[in-house]
């Protein structure tokens, strides 16, 4: 399952090494090849919405399988765009059917004891990280040997096999009561409506997210040009300073296990703040650049497995749908903070979007600040 949910999500990320170079190879606007990054997540929030209920309703080994054929189709589309307008369909489409990754990590969740559970989303959440920070650095090395449409047609054949090897070795489920798809949908909505500590938890994630896609989806602009001048694979190489946050990912899991949700929780989002203080000292220092990005990623993916693991406490009933709504939310943050990004690097360079991303650290700290008021009054109101 962990290595399944990293090639899965992997197919969101091959393309921002290559965002210079699709623009040069395309003719158009740095900023407009940007927008690739806000395509992908744009497809991943739809399959949020439309495709991960549907783990309540149908076995989840035969819903992966078919989702990651459909994932290399679209990449193999991807690999023969012959327009930018293609590409980001073709890219729509690969996020829209990559979301197989949000049906393992309940399907797992539901699979262990759950005294160990957070334990258990943390190991399923490393095999996802590890997919996120080696998609980068097997793009710029494999763009740099053989060009960018190689990158697809490498992830249209991991995933085909990742897709063979789940149908042969994923355990059949026991049956379940299965509402209608119309049904689940609207008990999705209903959740977030129901649900304070599952709205709190969506809203972490998507600042989370919003500044890590403020960061990704410009980096590759700032590594590219003066006075660092990096080549796609060097570029792509930056992506192994998440193995940081991969190696923090059991340990949040064990935080959570043991009851300390809140505390990590704030120390996880003032990492967000601080990491973007650092990035921007990196336009001129590379020991910064590499200190910020590392913090980053700690952050992040501490933020999002102290997350999940406290959401999957909720309703072991409707595992799915809340994985849909906490991930919709997510993903909505990464895309409009990719969008944002793209926008405030045209006009005001890297120092903007550096600014706009400690904003987003300063608002996680303040939601944790509220939301630690907020505890301490419903104690206090029990009799």
């Amino acid at each position: 399952m962990a290595v399944a949910c990293g090639v899965a999500v992997a197919n969101l990320y091959y393309a921002q090494p290559l965002l210079p170079f699709l623009a040069t190879s395309f003719g158009v606007p740095k900023a407009r090849a940007a927008m690739l990054v806000t395509a992908s997540q744009v497809g991943y929030a739809v399959g949020l919405v439309a495709v991960v209920p549907l783990g309540d309703l149908f076995e989840r080994r035969r819903l992966a399988v078919v989702s990651l054929m459909a994932a290399a189709l679209a990449l193999v589309v991807s690999a023969g765009s012959q327009s930018m307008w293609a590409l980001t369909v073709a890219t729509v489409a690969t996020g829209l059917t990559s979301v197989v990754a949000q049906v393992l990590v309940p399907f797992a969740a539901d699979l262990a004891d759950p005294a160990r559970r957070g334990r258990t989303v943390g190991v399923v959440m490393s095999g996802l990280l590890m997919g996120i920070l080696l998609a980068r650095s097997v793009s710029g090395l494999v763009a740099q040997v053989a060009g960018w449409r190689a990158v697809y047609v490498f992830a249209a054949s991991t995933t085909v096999l990742v897709a063979v090897g789940l149908g042969i070795v994923l355990p059949g489920e026991r049956a379940r009561e299965r509402p209608r798809y119309k049904d689940a949908l609207v008990m999705t909505a209903r959740l977030m409506a129901e649900e304070p500590v599952l709205r709190v938890r969506a809203v972490y994630g998507a600042l989370g997210f919003a500044a890590f896609s403020a960061l990704w989806s410009t980096f590759a602009f700032v590594a590219s040009s003066a006075p660092y001048r990096f080549s796609s694979g060097t570029i792509g190489l930056f992506g192994l300073l998440g193995v940081a946050g991969t190696l923090v990912a059991n340990l949040a899991g064990r935080l959570v296990d043991a009851g300390r949700e809140y505390a990590a929780t704030g120390a996880f989002s003032l990492f967000l703040a601080v990491s973007f203080g650092l990035s921007a000292i990196g336009r001129s220092s590379l020991v910064a650049l590499v200190a910020g990005i590392a913090l980053l990623d700690v952050g992040v993916q501490g933020l999002q497995i102290s997350n999940q693991a406290v959401i999957y406490k909720l309703r072991p009933d409707a595992r799915s749908r809340i994985t849909s709504a906490y991930m919709t939310t997510y993903f909505a943050g990464g895309a409009l903070g990719s969008a944002a990004a793209g926008a405030l690097y045209a006009v005001g360079g890297w120092s903007d979007v550096c600014a706009f991303g400690a904003g987003l650290g300063l608002a996680a700290i303040g939601l944790w600040a509220w939301d630690g008021h907020r505890r301490r009054s419903h104690r206090q109101a029990q009799p």
